[in-house]
């Protein structure tokens, strides 16, 4: 048996302090395909969790019978630090508290980092290529000289997903439908995963302006090639970011449920030896540009008229902002409509909106102008 959990303590920034962060690696080390799985990098997002923790003793039962194909490296709960960060009975787990930088923002854009190295390098041979990258970010990762527990963190998890060749990161909405964030050059390869998922919807964007973990190996790749056009290289993983629904929904049938559907998803690729269930199509991809992120223009209690999947039209009534200040305060209603066609993904589980806050996420069809080329992400 291959199955071997794995620890790092992570040294803390004050005196005294530190925190584990623990893994596993299952499957054959000289597997031609590697595995990358992760949850909870924004540390209050359980539902991941759940699925890996239902997944894991699959994947080491199908270890134990020898029908593994591919290496796996699974983290449960990739972010020690931020499941540390309460504040007054709170768990803040999506920001940094020393720097206000979300967890999943910011990560490195990484061909001009590797560009020089790879130089006159580069061949004929699409598959060599792609070691000749994985090398080069492997090694400008080792030359880091971190400084601190959080900055130790990303690069630890970087070298663990750089050369994987599909990398999955489990996320959750606030209240949602189970969807997908990847890029558009990925798709429709990744159908299956969108199908063994049962999601809602499909999000694609090369570039959601933030410099999500998802986007980093896609980025690379994408530079690279452009960068190099008389040389064959291929986009070199498939990555995504998987939405579980909302981040109430941490339950042990539906963490059962979607670690089953991972575990199809493998075996439909033939990573793992068993038979999967057959999978119901989703809908196909939609780009994130004609996703509206329907937010408060004003202060109040939110109360919806619209349940999620519902379908809407421009103009159609998502919520009523309650006033809680004026003279009519605690009387008035104003009407917060949909700016686009298409069906409710997401709601605010928090009622009370501030100006600016997101209130609902709408999938239509058509690239809205207000979207397009702009910042893609809530925050």
């Amino acid at each position: 048996m291959t199955f071997t959990q794995h620890q790092q303590q992570l040294t803390g920034d004050a005196p005294g302090h530190s925190t584990t962060l623990y893994w596993y690696s299952v499957g054959p080390e000289t597997a031609e395909t590697k595995v990358y799985l992760q949850a909870a990098l924004h540390a209050d997002e359980q539902p991941g969790t759940m699925a890996l923790h239902h997944l894991l003793p699959m994947l080491r039962d199908a270890d134990a019978a020898g029908t593994l194909k591919a290496r796996f490296v699974v983290f449960p709960s990739v972010n020690p630090l931020g499941l540390a960060t309460r504040v007054l009975r709170r768990h803040i787990g999506r920001y940094d508290l020393e720097t206000g930088v979300n967890f999943n923002r910011r990560w490195p854009d990484l061909y001009p980092l590797i560009a020089e190295a790879i130089a006159g390098k580069l061949g004929d041979d699409a598959t060599a290529n792609v070691q000749i990258i994985r090398q080069a970010v492997g090694d400008w990762i080792d030359r880091q000289q971190p400084t601190t527990a959080a900055q130790r963190l990303r690069l630890l998890i970087l070298k663990a997903a750089h050369d994987a060749d599909i990398m999955l990161d489990l996320h959750c909405d606030d209240e949602s439908l189970k969807h997908i964030f990847t890029s558009p050059d990925l798709m429709p390869g990744l159908q299956d995963l969108a199908d063994r998922m049962q999601v809602a919807a499909t999000l694609t964007a090369e570039d959601s302006g933030g410099g999500s973990f998802d986007e980093v190996l896609p980025n690379l790749y994408r530079k690279a090639q452009r960068a190099n056009p008389d040389f064959p290289i291929p986009m070199g993983a498939e990555t995504a970011t998987l939405e579980y629904r909302g981040q109430a929904d941490t339950h042990d049938e539906l963490g059962r449920e979607d670690a089953e559907g991972l575990f199809d998803f493998f075996a439909g690729r033939g990573l793992i030896d068993a038979k999967p269930a057959q999978a119901k199509p989703a809908p196909g991809p939609t780009p994130f540009e004609a996703t509206e992120v329907l937010r408060a223009d004003r202060p109040g209690l939110l109360a919806y008229r619209v349940g999620l999947g519902d379908r809407v039209e421009k103009g159609d009534v998502v919520a009523d902002i309650i006033a809680m200040d004026g003279p009519e305060a605690f009387l008035a209603r104003t009407p917060l409509r949909a700016g686009t066609d298409g069906f409710i993904l997401s709601r605010a589980s928090a009622k009370y909106a501030v100006a600016g806050s997101s209130a609902a996420k709408i999938v239509g069809s058509d690239i809205l102008p207000t979207r397009a080329g702009g910042y893609l992400l809530e925050d």
